[in-house]
């Protein structure tokens, strides 16, 4: 299993960008996957999970501004944030377990992990 983000960079406040983490070896389309972060001296958060169902749960911190999606002909996962804040800079990672039905945002509920991309709100 291969997962591979890309879309960070930086940002103004209040400015968007969509994150996107390329699958392989790993069927997105049925199984359950999230999105984290992880900023200078704090532990790695979970922020929105997508279960294999397409139910999907977001972090409080992240709600209303931040969409996780995936199109499975693509093996993809997004995450679309706006109305970006500069406490969301955080390498922000994409994690899966193959299962269909977890949707939870616990870091040792994953895992297959990502290398991260970074995303930094000034």
């Amino acid at each position: 299993v291969q997962l591979v983000e890309s879309g960070g960079g930086s940002v103004q406040a209040g400015g968007s960008l969509r994150l996107s983490c390329a699958a392989s070896g790993y069927d997105v389309s049925r199984f359950s996957m999230a999105w984290f972060r992880q900023a200078p001296g704090k532990e790695r958060e979970g922020i929105a999970t997508v279960s294999g169902y397409g139910r999907t749960s977001y972090a409080d911190s992240v709600k209303g501004r931040f969409t996780i999606s995936k199109d499975n002909a693509k093996f993809t996962l997004y995450l679309q944030m706006n109305s970006l804040k500069p406490d969301d800079t955080a390498m922000y990672y994409c994690a899966g377990r193959g299962v269909p039905n977890l949707l939870s945002l616990r870091v040792s509920d994953f895992t297959y992990w990502g290398q991260g991309t970074q995303v930094t709100v000034s």
